[in-house]
């Protein structure tokens, strides 16, 4: 019965994913398309309040345990439009709202986990484990030389060194400590260290709140300059970093070669693909609950948007380079990934959208960043007023 109630609401937030939109991916202008509503007048200003329902997984499956998160949320917030010359746009767009949490949250790419003190104890469980081996291997000597001396003085002495000799060894070499304290290091240590991100499934954990803050500079229909903000509180245990707030700010400079008016459905042929083609190159940086830097990727990405009737479709992809914080004891890499996203208005009030995003890990970093995919999911709608 849990299993079927996981089952159904994981596949109530794929569903959801697949009819909601991402206010975080959505432009005022989609990669030098007209994806942000009617163009704006130079001078004039518009706001325009939005929420987006948004349902969202995380699938690492180049990771043990190949863990897994989803979520769902909702979003409200404004967006400001002011019209420029040129056909320009300058915007301010500004969510917030409450984010569903299963399995494990929504975290900055790439992120490993830390050892830390866990580690440190790990390794006094090694040193103890062993000297308790030492013990049992001297205390098990001394036992084999009574054992001698049972040759020597006969049967009675044997039932001593069964009494002395092996109930010591019970009581104080390796079962009690070498296996208890193991079970207890399990038990206490590296297992609760890895268990919330590891584990498999993907049950409630809690309801935490995302924001997201984005100003857009766009001179012309060509070139589009944007910083975000993408505060996410963790409200309560359950993470790794544990409560409080974690930052993720990214920097995208995108460069259109055409006007992005590429509609096949209008019979727009190979000749204007050229209109569609843009290049994205995106920097994103993270710092987790507890301040710790996580470390920054960097996207070029070249990418090719076009309608079908009113289905916008836009491809990208290239290289990601990864650079991961000093926490982690790794060196940077280069993934390899690409993105996948939707966007269909069923009304000029009503956008329906998703996303698929990939990456290739091409390190084997373990347990910890193993060699291979892993995939980021959402969907959602978003309704302007």
């Amino acid at each position: 019965m849990i299993f079927s109630r996981l089952s159904f609401l994981n596949a109530a937030a794929g569903l959801a994913l697949l009819c909601a939109g991402d206010a975080a991916i959505r432009g005022v202008y989609a990669h030098g398309g007209h994806g942000g509503g009617e163009q704006l007048p130079d001078g004039e200003f518009r706001a325009t309040p939005v929420i987006t329902i948004e349902g969202h997984g995380g699938f690492e499956t180049n990771l043990d345990g190949k863990p897994e998160h989803y979520a769902i949320d909702g979003q409200f917030g404004y967006v400001f439009e002011w019209g420029l010359p040129n056909n320009g746009i300058f915007a301010i767009e500004a969510t917030i709202g409450p984010s569903v949490v299963y399995g494990e949250a929504e975290h900055f790419y790439g992120v490993v986990h830390a050892h830390g003190d866990d580690h440190d104890d790990h390794g006094d469980h090694d040193d103890h484990g062993r000297e308790d081996h030492d013990e049992h291997e001297d205390h098990g000597h001394e036992d084999h030389e009574e054992h001698d001396e049972h040759d020597e003085h006969g049967h009675e002495d044997h039932d001593d060194h069964d009494e002395h000799g092996h109930e010591d060894h019970d009581d104080h070499g390796h079962d009690d400590h070498g296996h208890e304290d193991h079970d207890d290091h399990d038990e206490h240590g590296h297992d609760d260290h890895h268990g919330h991100a590891h584990e498999s499934g993907a049950p409630f954990k809690r309801t935490d709140v995302r924001g997201y803050l984005a100003a857009r500079y766009q001179p012309n229909e060509q070139l589009a300059f944007q910083v975000s903000w993408m505060p996410y509180y963790v409200t309560g245990p359950g993470e790794e970093f544990g409560e409080g707030l974690k930052n993720e700010v990214g920097v995208n400079v995108t460069y259109a070669f055409g006007d992005g008016d590429v509609n096949f459905a209008l019979g727009d042929g190979l000749e204007d693909v050229i209109d569609g083609v843009f290049i994205s190159v995106e920097n994103r940086t993270g710092w987790e609950s507890d301040s710790t830097y996580i470390g920054n990727y960097t996207d070029v990405w070249p990418g090719f948007g076009f309608n079908v009737d009113l289905l916008n479709i836009t491809l990208s992809g290239g290289p990601r380079f990864y650079v991961p914080g000093s926490y982690s004891g790794l060196s940077s890499r280069t993934d390899w990934g690409g993105e996948l996203e939707l966007e269909y208005p069923i009304t000029d009030k009503i956008a329906l959208f998703a996303h698929w995003e990939p990456v290739y890990s091409t390190e084997d970093w373990g347990s910890e960043g193993g060699k291979g995919w892993n995939h980021h999911i959402g969907t959602g709608v978003t309704f302007s007023f």
